[in-house]
């Protein structure tokens, strides 16, 4: 960082990357998955998932993973991650890591990856699928 240059707190650069990204409404998201049009990317970790349930169709992936397992030219990318075109919608619990995963997503390429405006807990309240939690 340039001596000139100032921190930059959460608040400012989430918006910052927001600016960049056409979020999506859950109705909008579940929709774009079921035509086959969007990649639903959960990113909520494993106490999350088992407390409130899963997103039927989404792939399950743990933030610290996110970027090895969609770089479409990453040797460890998954079978879902098909090119820097796929539309990818990532899922958190309320919205916010996923905005900052999102604009990771970006840098690598994935020009049209975005996430859902309010997360999963947004989802849920929609009504839209959602698995029994474990247990």
């Amino acid at each position: 960082m340039a001596v000139s240059e100032r921190p930059v707190g959460i608040d400012e650069l989430l918006d910052r990357v927001r600016e960049n990204l056409e979020r999506v409404e859950a109705r909008e998201a579940h929709d774009a998955a079921r035509a086959g049009e969007a990649l639903l990317v959960d990113i909520r970790y494993a106490a999350l998932r088992e407390r409130d349930g899963l997103i039927p169709g989404a792939l399950i992936v743990e933030r610290n993973e996110l970027e090895w397992r969609l770089d479409p030219q990453g040797s460890h990318r998954a079978p879902e991650a098909t090119g820097h075109d796929l539309r990818v919608v990532v899922i958190c619990n309320e919205g916010y890591a996923s905005s900052l995963a999102a604009a990771s997503l970006r840098q690598l390429g994935l020009h049209r990856a975005t996430d859902l405006v309010g997360g999963f807990q947004a989802w849920r309240a929609d009504g839209l699928p959602v698995t029994a939690p474990a247990g």
